[in-house]
């Protein structure tokens, strides 16, 4: 994996990311959440403790609120790790602690930008998925949140280099995201509570994963 900015896709036929896009990202992705928040808590009954959606429906409310307190010129770098460090205090669980150091490696990597290009998100959307990893001690394969991030961020970044537009590099992010979350159903958990249950977390999809693309494909949404 080269080395989730918190996941924020640019707008295919827009200018770069600013802090009102994604602010808007941002509330998209609560109620994102607050739609969905009953399906992961029952897909987290299965592998985890049973509070995934609701745990996370809390933090991304908590977001909500932060955006109502920050001054609307706040930079997308400074909102980001802002972000992170809401769901690190408001979230219960593994998912604060991952999910905010995402966004807060996001956020460091954009530094003072006032706008993300396409080079810099790519830069961000690395620095994430590596600030996940290391957080949460996995690796691509371990049924966690990061076999969706990675592979976005993997897809992304390659979708650039290439030449692609925003347009094209979002839809392969968000087809490498989908198809890693899916990835994860087959898998044997060797991360968080799912590996206490051995070879019978096989065969579910991991909630993380799940609502890691949520989540990305809230933010990246038109």
């Amino acid at each position: 994996m080269s080395s989730p900015t918190s996941a924020v896709a640019a707008r295919p036929d827009g200018p770069a990311i600013d802090a009102a896009r994604l602010r808007a990202g941002l509330r998209r992705a609560r109620r994102t959440i607050d739609r969905h928040a009953a399906a992961l808590t029952r897909l987290d009954a299965v592998l985890g403790d049973g509070d995934h959606g609701d745990n996370l429906a809390i933090g991304f409310r908590a977001v909500d609120e932060l955006l109502d307190e920050l001054p609307p010129t706040t930079p997308p770098g400074e909102l980001l790790r802002a972000v992170g460090h809401r769901l690190v205090g408001a979230v219960g669980g593994a998912s604060g602690p991952l999910y905010g150091t995402a966004c807060i490696e996001a956020g460091f990597r954009a530094g003072s930008a006032a706008t993300i290009d396409l080079s810099l998100l790519a830069a961000m959307l690395d620095a994430a998925a590596a600030g996940l990893a290391r957080r949460g001690r996995c690796a691509i394969g371990d049924k966690t949140m990061l076999d969706t991030l990675g592979p976005t961020a993997d897809a992304f970044g390659a979708a650039i280099r290439a030449g692609a537009d925003g347009a094209d590099a979002q839809r392969r992010a968000l087809a490498a995201a989908r198809a890693g979350m899916r990835a994860t159903r087959p898998l044997v958990a060797r991360r968080g509570l799912a590996l206490r249950l051995g070879p019978r977390s096989a065969g579910h999809l991991d909630p993380g994963a799940v609502s890691c693309y949520l989540l990305l494909a809230a933010l990246a949404e038109r």
